[in-house]
């Protein structure tokens, strides 16, 4: 296989990729053994005639079509990034008349993200954004420990707020039981909000062993039409009232949560963890502001396509998000009483604004000269193999050529957005 680059027309470009003669029977080959299985001939069993047979009963190029999909679905990315071509579409192929024996050559053109001449990104002025570390938030971490390190101790008192009651319940309205308004043996912590509103607080001042009935009404927009609004009543019974028993803040505390010998030298160590975490914040939204700023002053023809595209993968996204939450898309769109058009119209201005951001920080860098070095890109490697505990070869193996490619140029991009925020004048207060 040979790529070679004819010209770039407009936001078109053009290339072409020859195949050998021997390139061609290959494939042949590997679309006989892939499909052979389909077809009867006469005088042998289904998959096992040859393939000059199949040929001569079904037709002569009965395998180029499979031939050369097969050829073009490892040519045509390897040629993609060979000549460093992103594209936004899909591609429009010339195929010649395939002629068994011989070699091919197919042209191809492909429509790429346009090259913009960026203004004003360098020297842009903004506000300096800067979170200090207060000892409350220190205190909050060491609290977090302290949960963390709490053991769950039966209690024979009142329940309280905070505590965490076993109980077993049968919701009713009208005297009639509804589904998924029983249970037993649910652990609720009273004061989470965990149960409909007005529900925790009947279970406060209760023993364990107590039975108690609970009433309540149902939310006007309780995503339950049946139940909204209707006032049901709870059977509850109290099996047990459990309450955090935390352990006591010293340095033998420290030295059983982190490798520190006092409760002092951890508190150091949070809160210079929390100022670095804080200093990346502002960072980042002095950035976020920088690109904004860049943003509105450039007019950008974005094309529909790379929209649509965005706005695809947002969807897919926003139904992971969902299914993460233990819900189906269906379920959402009947609880908010949505229809996917509106959600698609919804996303789609979000979708535009990150294809223009990102059309115009690969022109910065464009403009810039800015590359990924074969070390930087084998560094991101080294990182993303310790992150998931494989070797880095095994890494780039999962990831594919292509995938290594968007890595390099997601490198590039971070160097774009470096450079205006190292160019930028960031004014203090």
């Amino acid at each position: 296989m040979k790529a070679s680059f004819i010209e770039k027309d407009g936001n078109v470009a053009k290339f072409e990729i020859e195949f050998t003669a021997e390139e061609f029977e290959n494939a042949l080959i590997d679309a006989y053994k892939l499909n052979k299985d389909q077809f009867r001939v006469d005088g042998f069993r289904k998959g096992k005639a040859p393939r000059k047979l199949i040929m001569q009963h079904y037709g002569e190029q009965i395998f180029d079509e499979e031939a050369l999909d097969g050829l073009l679905q490892k040519a045509y990315p390897n040629a993609l990034i060979e000549m460093e071509i992103e594209p936004i579409d899909r591609p429009s192929l010339n195929v010649p008349e395939l002629r068994h024996g011989e070699g091919f050559t197919v042209k191809i053109e492909v429509a790429q993200a346009p090259e913009i001449e960026v203004k004003d990104y360098e020297g842009v002025v903004v506000k300096a954004v800067e979170y200090t570390i207060s000892d409350e938030d220190v205190d909050k971490q060491i609290e977090q420990a302290q949960t963390r390190g709490a053991r769950i101790l039966e209690v024979e008192r009142e329940a309280q707020d905070g505590d965490t009651v076993d109980i077993d319940y049968v919701g009713s309205v009208d005297g009639v039981e509804f589904a998924g308004g029983a249970d037993k043996g649910q652990d609720l912590v009273l004061g989470s909000g965990m149960f409909i509103p007005g529900f925790e607080e009947q279970i406060v001042g209760k023993k364990a062993g107590e039975e108690v009935t609970v009433s309540v009404t149902f939310p006007e927009e309780y995503h339950s039409e049946e139940l909204a609004g209707k006032v049901a009543e709870f059977a509850v019974k109290i099996n047990a009232v459990k309450t955090e028993e935390k352990p006591e803040l010293n340095d033998e505390f420290a030295q059983d949560v982190s490798e520190f010998d006092t409760l002092d030298e951890l508190k150091a160590d949070i809160r210079e963890k929390l100022t670095e975490q804080a200093d990346k914040r502002a960072e980042f939204e002095v950035k976020d502001a920088i690109l904004e700023k860049i943003f509105d002053a450039n007019e950008v023809d974005v094309p529909e396509v790379m929209v649509d595209d965005q706005l695809e993968e947002m969807l897919k996204e926003f139904e992971r998000e969902i299914k993460q939450q233990g819900m189906k898309l269906e379920q959402y769109f009947q609880m908010t009483k949505q229809v996917p058009a509106e959600l698609r119209e919804k996303i789609k201005g979000d979708a535009y604004k990150r294809v223009k951001m990102k059309l115009i920080v690969q022109n910065i860098a464009r403009l810039q000269g800015f590359t990924a070095t074969d070390e930087e890109v084998e560094a991101e490697l080294n990182g993303m193999a310790e992150q998931y505990n494989m070797e880095k070869e095994k890494m780039r193996e999962i990831l594919g050529d292509f995938q290594v490619k968007l890595l390099k140029d997601d490198l590039i991009n971070k160097k774009a957005v470096d450079y205006i925020y190292e160019n930028a004048i960031v004014e203090n207060e």
